[in-house]
């Protein structure tokens, strides 16, 4: 067989360009090319080229930012067994893999993550039980629980926040890790509670970079849901209600802030920014207790979240409009101190 001849009856007009110039040694076998004959072509100075163990480039030179990325993918799915002794697949055809980390993020277009093509390695999210070893340009981070993908130009990636965690957990540049957290919330990539949440997971948050780039981040998304705040209560003519207040009984202890405050109707909205799956007796004792003190008052006390007012703010807003019509069957409520937080 000479370099010129066709790969084999099998055609391969079912495939994208990049796959079409990306095959493991199997799927160039179904295809009608030897083992040995895939080996040759990719010797040195030959037409081809083994990018990876068993996935072979079909040409000379560099491969692009898409072939890598699909090069690691096959070679994950063309690796080794569950501990198991599942296979690898899970009925797609790169298995549960999915690209994390900068490599994700640059796919998720953060214009301050490094493009992709600058990447020494590619890191790919792989179930636990998953026996591989990284190689050339993959490099594997293991997880009990993978989340599910978000396909990017085709390809299978994890969701932002995921991807920033474990992008993190490789970084020690500060700059670059607060220049990365807060803009996933700036640019609307995901909320800064979700990011917290895969954070902590990843045990990140007693790396004092890490805790300052925190910082900024729950900054950042806080002022992002009070714009957004803003925009749902005067876009959908609500009655403008005092702004970011403290509650407190007269001549006694602060009741807390709220961040929207009707004092006629006795209606109070709070964006509520704990974390997902935050303890809950951790939140009882806060946010928690102090709405029901408030109810007890008789405030009626709306709880949005960031993702709602980003998502469905017309139904946050009918909410509001609710509790603000249903004053005027409620009995007065205790009167309260309002001051400027």
């Amino acid at each position: 067989m000479s370099h010129n001849t066709p790969l084999s009856p099998r055609p391969l007009h079912h495939l994208s360009d990049v796959q079409r110039r990306v095959l493991t040694t199997r799927q160039l076998r179904e295809h009608g090319v030897t083992a040995s004959v895939a080996a040759e072509r990719s010797r040195a100075g030959g037409p081809w080229q083994q990018i990876l163990p068993g996935v072979h480039l079909l040409h000379p030179g560099p491969a692009t930012s898409e072939e890598r990325l699909l090069a690691a993918l096959l070679y994950t799915a063309s690796r080794g067994q569950g501990a198991d002794g599942s296979a690898p697949g899970g009925g797609e055809p790169h298995g549960e893999a999915m690209i994390t980390g900068l490599a994700a993020l640059a796919m998720h277009h953060f214009s301050s993550a490094p493009p992709l093509a600058s990447l020494d390695r590619i890191d790919v999210l792989v179930p636990r039980t998953r026996r591989l070893r990284a190689t050339g340009f993959v490099r594997f981070v293991r997880a009990g629980t993978l989340p599910g993908p978000q396909y990017v130009a085709g390809v299978p990636t994890a969701p932002v926040a995921r991807a920033l965690a474990d992008a993190v957990a490789r970084l020690t540049d500060a700059v670059l890790v607060r220049r990365l957290l807060t803009e996933s919330v700036r640019h609307g990539h995901c909320e800064a509670t979700a990011v917290v949440a895969e954070l902590n997971s990843a045990r990140l948050l007693s790396r004092p970079h890490v805790v300052d780039a925190v910082d900024a981040l729950l900054a950042e998304g806080r002022a992002i849901a009070e714009g957004r705040l803003y925009d749902m209560i005067r876009g959908n003519h609500l009655p403008e209600p005092l702004w970011n207040v403290e509650l407190r009984l007269p001549g006694g202890p602060a009741l807390g802030g709220v961040d929207a405050y009707w004092r006629e109707q006795a209606v109070a909205v709070e964006i509520d920014t704990r974390a997902p799956r935050q303890d809950e007796e951790v939140w009882r004792g806060g946010f928690g207790r102090k709405r029901e003190h408030l109810e007890r008052l008789g405030i009626t006390v709306v709880r949005v979240t960031p993702k709602k007012l980003r998502e469905a703010p017309e139904e946050q807003a009918a909410v509001v409009r609710t509790a603000l019509i249903a004053a005027a069957d409620r009995d007065p409520a205790s009167y309260v101190v309002v001051l400027p937080r």
